[in-house]
């Protein structure tokens, strides 16, 4: 039957209909692998100028940007391949999709971007940007009066606000609700998880087994890892081996983490956004939430320090300015968007290897082979948004890490950036040494005191720190040869593991 109707004339005449067809059933029976029946389709006709200008098309374009990871990349190639380019109905998906994915500003580059052509039909596109400057101007209101809202309400006193306070996390919660609701991904219920297996069994014999969450089959592949709230699992999505996710368990409900993945969506881009970990979405239960973030398979940076810790020795001096610099230039991006990680160690930093071979060209401004190399931070539990908070605020609270609790969390005072500085220098501290950095008081000579390390760091500010470490590495090729040749090791060594 199948056969007959795809041998009919209509099929013979309109090639693009058995594909309509196929997408169809795969949408509908979620054990079909859509993304790479979307991508074929998409390879197959994207030079077919007969297919340039139908609507129908359009719609796979989309439907294959939804199911992508690098939908930015897809839209790229949508806008290059010219399809429906003076369709008002490209600029107004298109900037839909980007405005329910949070970016907002990249939704309205695109509305003007429609305008400009002049794409037909012209009053819908102008409408339908008009509509969504409404929707704009509505959720700064939002924004501006849950920031007015909080500084009314919290009492800043000299030793600050702990961020990581329960009360003070739910009542931020409270203020953004209907912002979190908008974000791309966001799934919520009222009801308890009532998968056919029980998330609490998972801990014991968890390899194998299959849970349902949102209509996806998630094949659990092993543990990734677990604390005291939550576990992270290894998975496949609907048993593709290719399809390769991190599932974060967590009880009870925490959308936190969720929040600050999508506020990372919004203030970083390009090619920076990868250092920091995707979250695809996450399912709220009244019992516990599931979020459903990227899976990297390299380890973390403390796996490449424990694998010089069981052979006795130290990190080479040319590798460990190597990660530094990237973690000063991870911060440094971080802070100047007014975000803090707060649990910055080496568990929390994953390792990225280059998808191809490494030159000794773009090291200096990560670019070409340079661009997927390095470390991606994840673990957004304990991040802030300094934006939900009144200017000048200051922080309290201790992150309980064992040595990577800044100076001021040792001694009860006041802190802000402290927490990720102190963190990066205890993870330098790390590689260098094998150990934990210890620090001393000393006393300086205004009669005053400062706390060094016993193994002291000169004191910079991070852009300094950072140009130093590059300046010295690109003034002699055979650095870069080097740190070639040892992240080549690294990556044989810890992927034969």
């Amino acid at each position: 039957m199948a056969t007959a109707l795809h041998n009919s004339p209509a099929f013979v005449d309109d090639p693009l209909l058995p594909f309509l067809w196929s997408i169809k059933k795969a949408l509908e029976d979620s054990t079909h692998n859509l993304t790479k029946l979307l991508s074929y389709c998409i390879n197959k006709f994207k030079d077919n100028h007969r297919y340039r200008n139908d609507p129908r098309f359009l719609k796979i374009w989309f439907l294959y940007m939804d199911a992508s990871a690098d939908f930015d990349c897809v839209f790229k190639q949508l806008l290059d391949s010219d399809v429906c380019a003076n369709d008002a109905s490209l600029y107004v998906y298109a900037a839909c999709f980007f405005e329910a994915k949070g970016r907002l500003r990249d939704a309205q580059i695109i509305y003007k971007l429609g305008i400009s052509r002049n794409a037909e039909p012209i009053k819908w596109l102008e409408k339908a940007y008009t509509l969504f400057l409404s929707r704009l101007s509505e959720i700064c209101n939002a924004a501006s009066s849950q920031k007015a809202d909080y500084k009314e309400s919290a009492t800043l006193q000299n030793d600050g606000i702990n961020p990581w306070d329960t009360s003070t996390l739910n009542d931020l919660l409270k203020k953004i609700n209907p912002l979190i609701v908008k974000f791309d991904g966001y799934r919520s219920s009222t009801k308890p998880y009532t998968g056919k297996v029980a998330l609490s069994t998972l801990k014991n014999a968890s390899r194998n087994k299959v849970i349902e969450i949102g209509g996806m089959k998630y094949h659990i592949k092993g543990c990734a890892g677990q604390g005291g709230f939550a576990q992270v699992y290894k998975a496949n999505v609907n048993n593709d081996p290719d399809d390769v996710v991190a599932l974060k368990i967590q009880k009870p409900a925490f959308p936190w983490e969720f929040y600050m993945y999508r506020q990372l969506d919004q203030r970083i881009s390009g090619r920076e956004r990868s250092s920091y970990g995707f979250a695809h979405k996450i399912h709220l239960y009244s019992d516990c939430s599931i979020l459903v973030c990227d899976y990297l398979a390299n380890g973390t940076l403390q796996d490449v320090i424990n694998s010089y810790l069981v052979i006795g020795k130290s990190m080479e001096e040319v590798l460990c300015m190597y990660y530094t610099t990237e973690m000063l230039h991870m911060i440094d991006t971080l802070h100047d968007v007014g975000l803090i990680h707060g649990d910055f160690k080496p568990d929390n930093l994953l390792i990225c290897y280059s998808r191809g071979n490494l030159t000794e060209e773009g090291f200096l401004d990560r670019s070409g082979s340079w661009g997927d190399q390095g470390l991606c931070l994840v673990d957004w539990g304990r991040g802030i948004d300094l934006h939900l908070f009144p200017d000048h605020t200051i922080f309290k609270g201790d992150c309980r890490t064992s040595g990577f609790r800044c100076i001021e969390m040792q001694e009860d005072k006041p802190w802000k950036f402290q927490v990720d500085a102190y963190g990066l220098c205890g993870v330098v501290h790390t590689m260098l040494h094998n150990c934990y950095m210890e620090i001393v008081k000393k006393e300086s000579s205004d009669g005053g005191s400062v706390y060094l390390p016993k193994l002291p760091f000169k004191r910079k500010l991070l852009q300094e720190l950072k140009k130093s470490f590059q300046d010295y590495m690109v003034s002699d090729p055979q650095c870069i040869k080097k740190l070639k040749e040892l992240l080549a090791k690294q990556r044989a060594s810890l992927c034969s593991a």
